[in-house]
């Protein structure tokens, strides 16, 4: 038994849902101790043969802690146990006719089987055998006393008194694991709730690194090549559009920063219908218009909804590394099915930028684009083959099922 478990001001029963439930303890408590109270002294008086002033001190004793044991029950335990061994010490001299019982008068075992219930509802294990131990010794050490003639009940009481210490502390463990139960399943909510939070925090990142960092750098490509396609701008214009550029590559920095602290390192990806195949040619238009030239071969197949989006995705990533790493370069993306219809083949290939970019777009890049391209492919069971090529061109083919995969 710990400290806490002694003082705890705490009633029986205080943690349970329902009311009535919490004031039961109060009400056999209650009934015990107005039932007893008298029931003990005319007993004692009547047919023990006391005095009034003894047998109403021993009734008080050995009864009114029943009401302290819904807050103590150990301390109202050391009250009645002592008074009750008092009591068939007492009764011992008072002459009391053959054939009753002893040491404990049965109103004595109901109080104290009361007693025990409540102590089985707030102790430990070690607590109860204690307790339990000490009724049987006292019944032990109490029958060598046994006048003659007496109907002894100390074995009963050990028996009682064990059933109920029993019962009520296998009640008590029960209830408790079943509360930890209830705190573990919490916590496991709690755990699910959160790395739910994470997985989309994570699907957040790609997608804004898959939109916003595409047009992010079309804006500075186009901004800062005004200059050179568009003829008769005046000094303020250029002023503007170079203000455009560098403002547009430290967004695209601060991006990146913002990203790195939502991404997640367990990223689980939302297949959600969003732009598919037929939506492709807008990019390469959006890259045609930022300098470089752009062969594209279009698909019109049905392909699932999440294929579609993948593709578009790949793409999408893919000339936005053309965008900020190989501005004006010339690019091929070709999407085609396979023979046998099962495949959808994703390619974009750049050769190398005519003019090296002396102004780097970006700095300190995360790799986000190649990390986002893997997980799609690799949620629709495909392959994905990324890399530069000899003529310092890079390519990206991208190979996505359109059936499931056993």
């Amino acid at each position: 038994m710990t400290a806490a478990q002694e003082d705890d001001p705490r009633a029986l029963l205080a943690d349970a849902p329902r009311r009535w439930v919490r004031l039961l303890p109060w009400g056999v408590a209650l009934v015990l101790c107005v039932v007893l109270l008298p029931t003990t002294i005319g007993v004692l008086t009547a047919t023990y043969g006391l005095g009034g002033g003894i047998a109403s001190a021993l009734a008080v004793a050995q009864t009114v802690p029943l009401l302290l044991a819904v807050l103590h029950p150990l301390r109202a335990w050391y009250v009645v146990f002592v008074a009750d061994v008092a009591g068939a010490l007492v009764l011992l001299g008072a002459g009391f006719e053959a054939g009753l019982p002893w040491p404990f008068p049965p109103m004595e075992i109901v109080g104290y089987v009361g007693l025990c219930l409540a102590l089985g509802l707030r102790e430990r294990r070690r607590t109860l055998l204690r307790v339990w131990l000490a009724t049987a010794g006292a019944g032990v050490a109490l029958a060598f006393l046994a006048p003659d003639g007496t109907s002894g009940n100390g074995v009963l009481l050990t028996i009682l008194s064990g059933v109920a210490l029993l019962l009520a502390g296998a009640l008590r463990e029960w209830h408790e694991v079943r509360r930890r139960l209830v705190v573990q399943e919490t916590i496991s909510e709690a755990e699910r709730g959160r790395r739910t939070l994470l997985e989309e925090r994570a699907r957040i990142a790609r997608e804004l690194h898959d939109v916003v960092a595409h047009h992010m750098s079309v804006i500075t490509v186009q901004a800062g090549t005004a200059e050179y396609r568009l003829d008769g701008l005046t000094p303020q214009a250029k002023e503007e559009f170079t203000a455009i550029a560098a403002t547009a590559r430290e967004s695209l920095g601060e991006m990146r920063r913002l990203l790195g602290v939502l991404r997640s390192e367990e990223t689980h990806g939302e297949l959600v219908p969003q732009p598919g195949l037929q939506q492709v040619g807008h990019l390469v238009e959006a890259t045609a218009r930022a300098g470089g030239p752009v062969e594209f071969t279009p698909c019109d197949a049905d392909v699932p909804e999440a294929v579609g989006l993948s593709a578009y995705r790949i793409v999408q990533e893919a000339l936005a590394n053309v965008v900020r790493h190989a501005p004006g370069a010339s690019t091929l993306v070709s999407l085609s099915l396979s023979e046998d219809g099962e495949q959808l083949t994703v390619l974009v290939v750049n050769d190398a930028p005519p003019v090296p970019p002396t102004v780097p777009l970006e700095v300190n890049g995360t790799g986000h684009g190649l990390v986002g391209m893997r997980e799609r492919v690799r949620l629709l069971g495909g392959s994905l083959d990324a890399g530069p090529l000899p003529d310092g061109g890079f390519r990206v083919a991208a190979r996505l099922p359109l059936t499931e995969r056993d």
